[in-house]
């Protein structure tokens, strides 16, 4: 078992990812994510298959317009068909238009998917995979061949297996990957594959390319890489079809930090948890928070007795630095934490009755249903009544909410009722529904008061029942993202009137905005 001393990368994000259900980039996003891996030193970026869709093909006609700094850029597809010369087939001529320096071809290697899928003899199969090679050769690109199905084939029929591989090898592939396309192996079976290949192919290269159907995509390419295979294919956050492809954010970190394997930069480690956002944002999916490494709860700390370690050493509970990859610590606050959770946030000092205050508050709360690990800036106000930082910059005595039609509308309207400084102020106002009337009642009436509630915009709002055995008795909470030029904050509400924890939410997002940028300096 001889472990390569670098590893290449090859991203199939834009054609394997985009395979994975409710995922559909389009082409200015597959350039993007293209540019993105290119910068951070992705050794090799597979753009699509050109004879399958017109968008592919767009991209491939684009990306030769592209300076590359660091990738080679591939094109996918298919041996040639059954019954047609390579140089005759669509497919074939579609790869070279491509114009790609990498031409990636799959072929059969599994005796029961060349009979059952494509119904060929197992001999035609030899010549399809042979002269396909040949042809991109004679080209002369650099080829990369996947041979699909390889673990299952060599299984069933390792002789057959090894002939498919010889095909390829003898007609000039660069490069031998070894797929896992059902992801049905385990690390054991992949050990043992690459071990035979490597003893039947001596010096040649040889990849690896897993599926995460048993959830050991990335185990599966590591041990791979383990023992001797030297170019590892992936997606980024695994995306794909089916359970996704093996990660390729996990195996990067991986092999950096815990094998010392070259396969990125420093620098382009530390922009990993940059990359993994990127890639969802095009995707139009969410971040994972528990996603290794990069996700937003994996360096996340609840319980009192964890933090209290961290604090004194991150190594207690941390197996890797954050900043590494690009993420960062986070020390939540629950009727979970304890003292040391609250100093972190606060910085209160050791001992002080204000933490133990604000601890002892957060647990109540959290008892009545609050959650203000979703709340960061309640919990911030929360602080702040227990400090001399609070001003309390208004105080609403009276609000109403009508489900009244106005002309023929379906608009509500809200009448809020306040005080600032002393100063009454009451005010009505309409809206798409009860939490957008009394948003607007209440920047109204504040308006003339602080002129800055007009930068403050509610950007999100969330309901959860809290007790949902109580049924329409029970509980709610309600969440309220407020945001003012880059910055964005959240603010809780719990009540069984869905209307109050409304207003209790909106009321914090508001006063919570408007301290920090300092309005309640003046206000006693």
């Amino acid at each position: 078992m001889t472990p390569p001393a670098s590893v290449h990368l090859y991203d199939t994000t834009l054609r394997d990812g985009a395979q994975g259900e409710g995922i559909s980039f389009t082409v200015e996003d597959k350039l993007a994510i293209a540019r993105k891996l290119d910068e951070l030193g992705f050794h090799y970026i597979e753009g699509g298959w050109p004879g399958s869709n017109e968008k592919d093909e767009e991209f491939f006609a684009r990306a030769k317009s592209i300076a590359w700094k660091h990738a080679k850029l591939a094109a996918f597809s298919m041996t040639r068909r059954k019954g047609v010369a390579a140089a005759d087939d669509p497919n074939m001529q579609k790869l070279l238009a491509a114009g790609t320096p990498v031409i990636t071809l799959v072929g059969k290697t599994w005796d029961f998917h060349v009979t059952h899928a494509i119904h060929v003899s197992l001999h035609e199969n030899l010549d399809m995979i042979r002269e396909s090679v040949a042809l991109m050769k004679q080209h002369g690109r650099e080829v990369v061949y996947d041979a699909e199905h390889f673990f299952d084939g060599y299984a069933a029929n390792p002789r057959y297996a090894m002939e498919t591989l010889h095909a390829a090898a003898d007609a000039g592939a660069d490069t031998i990957v070894l797929c896992d396309t059902n992801g049905g192996r385990l690390p054991n079976d992949i050990a043992a594959g690459v071990d035979a290949v490597r003893a039947e192919f001596s010096g040649a290269a040889i990849g690896i390319h897993c599926h995460n159907d048993c959830e050991v995509g990335v185990a599966n390419s590591l041990i791979a890489i383990e023992h001797g295979c030297g170019h590892v294919q992936g997606t980024i956050n695994g995306y794909g079809e089916r359970c996704g492809n093996a990660n390729l954010v996990s195996i990067i970190a991986n092999l950096k930090l815990k094998l010392g394997l070259d396969c990125l930069s420093d620098d382009a480690l530390a922009h990993l948890t940059y990359l993994s956002h990127f890639v969802s944002e095009a995707a139009n999916l969410l971040p994972n928070p528990k996603q290794p490494f990069v996700g937003r709860s994996v360096f996340a700390h609840k319980g009192g007795m964890h933090a209290d370690a961290v604090m004194k050493n991150p190594a207690t509970y941390e197996h890797i630095h954050p900043e590494r990859v690009g993420n960062e610590r986070r020390i939540l606050v629950s009727e979970l934490a304890g003292i040391s959770n609250v100093r972190y946030l606060t910085h209160f000092e050791k001992g002080s009755p204000a933490a133990r205050a604000v601890l002892r508050e957060v647990k109540k709360l959290e008892n009545e249903g609050y959650e203000f690990e979703g709340a960061d800036a309640s919990f911030a106000l929360l602080v702040m009544k227990h400090s001399d930082k609070y001003r309390q910059l208004f105080e609403v005595t009276e609000y109403r909410v009508s489900s009244e039609r106005f002309a023929d509308t379906d608009n509500v309207w809200a009448a809020v009722k306040l005080r600032v400084n002393g100063t009454e102020q009451h005010t009505i106002a309409e809206g798409d529904g009860p939490v957008h009337a009394l948003d607007t009642a209440l920047r109204k009436a504040l308006g003339s008061f602080y002129p800055e509630v007009n930068d403050i915009t509610l950007t999100d709002f969330k309901v959860r029942v809290v007790n949902v055995r109580a049924g329409t008795a029970a509980k709610v909470r309600v969440v309220v993202e407020s945001s003012s030029d880059s910055e964005s904050w959240r603010t809780i509400g719990v009540s069984t009137n869905l209307i109050e924890a409304s207003l209790h939410a909106l009321v914090e997002g508001i006063e919570y905005g408007l301290l920090a940028r300092g309005d309640g300096a003046t206000v006693g």
